[in-house]
């Protein structure tokens, strides 16, 4: 969901100030940073590893690519890429966020992922890349956390190189009704609770699952992108719809 009003945006359910959401933002992933690992096991019942699995299998990632994990975190994709691009490529784990870059920064040095990995903070809706530069950007469950989603997938167009593509992996609507009723039921009555228990955070967690479903749906993800360029377009429903992988590519 968006809204027309630029000079507002939403915080989970709060209609705020757009220039306030950053910083709020901030503050909920400085608060998680450290149990934020832990947290994505408990809350998906170790599913998401599923998901990024999936979203690097469609990625087409190939020895020597350039990719730009976005809103990276912690990591998970950055050292599936670093791997997989090998001694010739170029992984930049990015995030705007402090306190997960460096959790994802030490959380990879300890398994050993070194050598063809960078690490830059930067805000996604004004990315500090050339342009052309990237073969592949990964956003996985950050776009909803971002002000001006369209802002920001013009910039990832712009440092995309021509042929590259946009994987966006990100919370979204369930397809049937049961479901959605179900994970609605979790969401807001478990999944706080979760979090006060876990991570001794569950505000925090009350403003994820609200952001959740403040995000736009499948088809309006799938426009957004078309509107800021990018063409043959498709998303996936993932765990019937709670998650999709949207895909779109610069010509």
């Amino acid at each position: 969901m968006t809204t027309d009003n630029k000079d507002t945006t939403h915080f989970g359910f709060k209609t705020i100030k757009a220039e306030e959401k950053e910083t709020m933002v901030a503050g909920v992933f400085h608060s998680v940073a450290k149990q934020y690992d832990i947290m994505n096991d408990v809350m998906s019942f170790g599913i998401h590893r599923l998901w990024k699995r999936f979203t690097i299998d469609a990625s087409g990632v190939r020895p020597g690519n350039s990719i730009l994990d976005l809103a990276g975190g912690t990591g998970d994709l950055t050292a599936k890429f670093s791997k997989l691009t090998g001694p010739t490529g170029k992984v930049i784990l990015a995030d705007i966020n402090s306190s997960m870059l460096n959790v994802g920064r030490d959380k990879l040095r300890d398994l050993g992922v070194v050598g063809n990995v960078d690490y830059v903070q930067a805000n996604a809706e004004a990315l500090p890349f050339d342009d052309n530069s990237f073969d592949i950007v990964t956003i996985a469950f950050g776009l909803r956390n971002v002000t001006d989603k369209d802002k920001a997938l013009r910039s990832i167009f712009r440092v995309l190189k021509p042929g590259g593509r946009l994987l966006v992996l990100e919370f979204s609507k369930p397809e049937h009704d049961l479901l959605n009723k179900a994970y609605d039921f979790y969401s807001f009555n478990i999944l706080p609770k979760m979090g006060e228990l876990v991570a001794k955070d569950g505000e925090s967690y009350q403003y994820l699952a609200e952001s959740i479903r403040m995000h736009p749906d499948q088809e309006t993800l799938k426009t957004m992108m078309e509107n800021a360029g990018f063409e043959q377009t498709t998303y996936h429903n993932l765990t019937g719809g709670i998650v999709a992988l949207h895909k779109g590519y610069k010509f």
